[in-house]
């Protein structure tokens, strides 16, 4: 196994914002490893194809059903297949083992971008031949933990959730999209929450797989203990979340082996829109790139792709919300990169803040930065001045864990899911506000964190906006109580 594959599997067991794990009541660690990869020269234009090898692409178009259609005909044309179409977005995902299909496809008067998802073949094999995985766990496996743990969720008490509870826990009209590792929807705190309707599965070439069970974790705890911070019931069962009372689906978009390649994240946010979720949450960074470089031909046009599916998702309704990641970076000064493409040898590179995070530094993402108990800005949490939206607890947090387990967790990651529970609470409250809505709510109710009494060079900007925080640390109470 590579030191890349080791370093991602330990960073989150997935290309994800989490850092370590301990079962309840130990102390988390967290490990020096960073919350992304690096990638190759910037000026770069493309990534290397050859004939014989599986590639996945993204080509661009108008957003019509027209031009879709004769984008999808230039890919066959070309000698390519299509994988996905999106003629909401103007969006084809592709696929092909011939070294020139880009060229070809690019010679189309239609296509305005083409660019290769990944450095390294597709892992998953041509399209249709992925099948959803439903190993996961069968009804029936959870153990109940008879003792609640809500007196050990310091977090819940930093953002005020346990204030916010006193007046609502939230409404089953509202539905939240766990964007992650799977979720085990046979947890007895995420059972009674669960949406199994709405959930699915992305993992196969970025194509919708709503085959039962295959939106369940097989390799990755993440995604459960995501889901848990969320929304686990108020059952009298374990842990409560930041919003116990609304429904989560399970938008699985982390592969068996931790990645989260566009066409995944792509039919995440496209499935969402689509489902009428109200919000959603991104605990990850989208692979092979740390950051996609605007000025890059494959990156290029896979940023614009990405850029496009969030912009539909908040045309219909969705928030997205993000982890800022975990490499203790300056997300607003960006200048060197060094450990992507994540899929085959990492490289050196410099980049500029056209080079973006996806999807957390996308237009209309809520970027949250991860606090400790002491409501310091935790060691790995990535910061930025005007970059950074908000802060949630995300060092060494209590969630639920596959099987009906219990465990802590540490990272952005787990940070996260604090905002979108509380915009879900938000939500809850005022069902006719639409995302933009919500973001403002989130900034203008944070609670205004100052950088720290020993001064920090990079905590740049007022105690009502820094690089660490953002506009403060997410405020629950204020979030619902405005209503009562």
């Amino acid at each position: 196994m590579s030191l890349t594959s080791r370093t991602r599997r330990l960073s989150a067991g997935l290309a994800v914002a989490a850092l370590a794990f301990t079962t309840a009541g130990t102390a988390s660690a967290v490990p020096a490893v960073s919350f992304a990869g690096s990638s190759s020269s910037a000026s770069s234009a493309t990534a290397a194809s050859a004939d014989g090898v599986l590639m996945n692409y993204v080509v661009n178009t108008k957003a019509s059903l027209a031009h879709i259609r004769k984008v999808e005909a230039a890919v066959k044309a070309a000698g390519g297949t299509v994988v996905q179409s999106y003629w909401q977005i103007g969006v084809v995902i592709a696929q092909s083992t011939s070294a020139d299909f880009r060229t070809k496809v690019l010679a189309s008067d239609d296509v305005q971008s083409v660019g290769a998802t990944r450095t390294a073949a597709v892992s998953e094999g041509p399209v249709g031949s992925a099948k959803a995985s439903a190993k996961g766990l069968a009804a029936g496996e959870a153990t109940v933990v008879p003792d609640p743990d809500e007196a050990k969720q310091w977090d819940m008490v930093q953002i005020k959730a346990d204030q916010a509870h006193q007046l609502t826990d939230g409404s089953d009209r509202v539905l939240v999209g766990i964007n992650d590792s799977g979720v085990d929807d046979t947890h007895p705190d995420l059972a009674p929450n669960f949406d199994a309707k709405d959930s699915v599965n992305c993992t196969g070439n970025g194509v919708p797989d709503t085959t039962p069970g295959g939106w369940r974790p097989t390799t990755s705890s993440h995604g459960t203990h995501v889901a848990g911070t969320v929304a686990a019931a108020r059952n009298g069962v374990g842990i409560v979340g930041v919003a116990p009372g609304v429904r989560i689906a399970s938008v699985k978009v982390v592969n068996d082996d931790g990645y989260i390649f566009p066409e995944y994240s792509i039919c995440g946010f496209i499935w969402a829109a689509e489902h009428h979720m109200d919000v959603t949450n991104h605990s990850y960074f989208i692979d092979p790139w740390m950051f996609w470089c605007n000025d890059n031909g494959d990156q290029g046009a896979v940023q614009e792709s990405v850029r496009r599916a969030v912009e539909f998702a908040t045309k219909r309704g969705v928030l997205s919300v993000a982890a800022a990641g975990n490499s203790n970076y300056d997300l607003s000064n960006k200048t060197t990169d060094s450990s992507s493409p994540n899929d085959s040898t990492p490289v050196t590179r410099p980049i500029n803040n056209g080079c973006l995070d996806m999807p957390t530094e996308l237009p209309g993402v809520i970027t949250v930065a991860s606090t400790t108990q002491a409501r310091a800005k935790s060691g790995f949490s990535n910061f930025g001045l005007n970059t950074i939206d908000v802060a949630a607890p995300g060092s060494g947090i209590l969630s639920t864990l596959p099987g009906g387990g219990y465990g802590t967790l540490s990272g952005t990651s787990m940070a996260s899911p604090h905002v979108a529970g509380v915009a879900a609470l938000m939500k809850s409250a005022h069902p006719w506000w639409g995302p933009r809505d919500l973001a403002k709510a989130l900034d203008r109710q944070a609670d205004d964190t100052a950088c720290p009494a020993t001064p920090d060079p990079r905590c740049t900007g007022t105690t009502a906006d820094n690089a660490f925080f953002g506009e403060g640390i997410a405020d629950a109470l204020d979030a619902v109580q405005r209503l009562w």
